[in-house]
């Protein structure tokens, strides 16, 4: 398995380095790891003993931050290495400031995870959800370093669970604890003899109660909302097929079409171009200085700020449910708002439970959406419940961080 792990990684390596000339991506990707060893070289003294987190990308992040600000708490003195494996989650997060240091993840080799454990020495690390890495996991077994996973779901579908997942089954031997977001997950371990496993729940929930507990204030979504007596959609994280959507669907809504705040998931210049006209005539960009009567759309052309926005809809449509899946559901169901997405959610369980509770609803194309536009936008009364629905789900399932920062201080002091 070593030898086939390290032919599959080293051939990804080659070719997001070829790629990279001609994919934006792929050269952010190399980019952001030229250095990288001088840079952890720079910072070796200051992180000795740190506790190590590491996420894919913003989302993880967000999902994993509520554990080790916890951590940070109980340890403040504790130093923190943030590791990312995309561009965008490490542009997003580079300033954090309870990390002492923000970089990428060393591309998985035997040689580079050993020597990032023999140089900064953690005393424990943090994977969140998804990331499975054979030989950095390894590299801290060996070195007696405790990894805990946070938030892990698991579905049959997985390598785990196949005759050929061996490997994938070591992998998880290396966690001191694998703390899962529900029993399903729990029991599909336990199927294949993992036990080091405990039902803390999903982090995000607590995050994104965090989010509306602190409530902050956007006057330039505040000036938009109160510009007219119009509903607003709030349409965070779209691509292009979410956009053509939302344009076809609103189209036939008459009377009833709303403002819009639109956050996309990409903000490239040529995408925002495209973007634009989509949605409206009259739409005012969030750099733009001046603030013009009788808008239609504010176009979010800043990252950071769509967890907050949600609070100035009345309807909320995420993103990427027509691509690669669905983006953060529970970021807008937190404040309340009735959630739209599209059908690639089945590796999502929130939009399941959702759906379920009343306050999530999918849609398949223009004519579904248009549907439940018409629904809540003609009914107050819907409105009002599928909102109520959707802040009830969350307020119900906070609690995870507690639970998961608990299994870690017990381990580390």
């Amino acid at each position: 398995m070593p030898f086939a792990y390290d032919l599959a990684v080293g051939a990804y390596h080659a070719a997001v380095r070829a790629a990279a000339p001609f994919n934006t991506k792929a050269r952010a990707w190399v980019a952001g790891r030229e250095g990288l060893w001088d840079r952890l070289e720079a910072r070796k003294e200051q992180l000795r003993g740190c506790l190590w987190m590491h996420c894919a990308s913003v989302g993880e992040f967000e999902q994993g931050r509520p554990v080790l600000e916890a951590i940070k708490a109980a340890h403040p003195e504790l130093p923190v290495l943030l590791t990312f494996f995309s561009p965008s989650g490490y542009e997003a997060r580079k300033d954090y400031p309870l990390a002492t240091h923000v970089d990428y993840l060393p591309p998985d080799s035997a040689e580079n995870a050993g020597r990032l454990v023999d140089m900064v020495g953690p005393r424990a690390a943090i994977f969140v959800k998804y990331e499975f890495w054979y030989r950095h996991l390894r590299a801290l077994k060996e070195h007696g370093v405790p990894v805990f996973l946070v938030s892990g779901i698991f579905r049959p579908d997985q390598p785990f669970f196949k005759w050929y997942g061996g490997a994938w089954r070591r992998m998880l031997g290396c966690y001191a604890r694998i703390c899962v977001q529900d029993e399903a997950s729990k029991d599909l371990l336990a199927g294949v003899g993992i036990t080091n496993v405990t039902v803390t729940g999903d982090t995000r929930f607590d995050r994104v109660a965090v989010i509306v507990g602190e409530n902050h204030e956007l006057d330039e979504a505040a000036r938009f909302r109160n510009s007219g007596d119009r509903p607003v959609l709030v349409c965070g994280s779209t691509w292009p097929a979410d956009d053509d959507l939302i344009r076809t669907a609103c189209a036939g809504l008459g009377g009833r079409r709303p403002l819009f705040i639109v956050a996309p998931h990409e903000l490239s210049a040529p995408g925002l171009d495209e973007l634009r006209p989509k949605y409206a005539k009259r739409y005012r960009n969030w750099s733009d200085e001046h603030f013009p009567d009788d808008l239609e759309a504010l176009i979010v052309d800043r990252m950071g700020l769509l967890a907050s926005l949600y609070k100035y809809g009345d309807i909320a449509y995420v993103g990427g449910g027509f691509t690669d899946g669905i983006h953060s559901l529970l970021e807008a169901a937190a404040w309340g708002k009735p959630v739209i997405f599209g059908p690639k959610h089945t590796k999502f369980a929130e939009a399941k439970g959702l759906i379920d509770a009343g306050g999530g609803f999918q849609v398949r194309n223009a004519d579904d959406l248009r549907a439940v536009l018409d629904r809540l936008l003609g009914d107050a009364d819907a409105l009002a419940r599928a909102g109520e629905a959707a802040g009830k789900y969350v307020r119900e399932r906070v609690g995870a961080t507690e639970r998961a920062a608990g299994q870690i201080l017990g381990r580390i002091g």
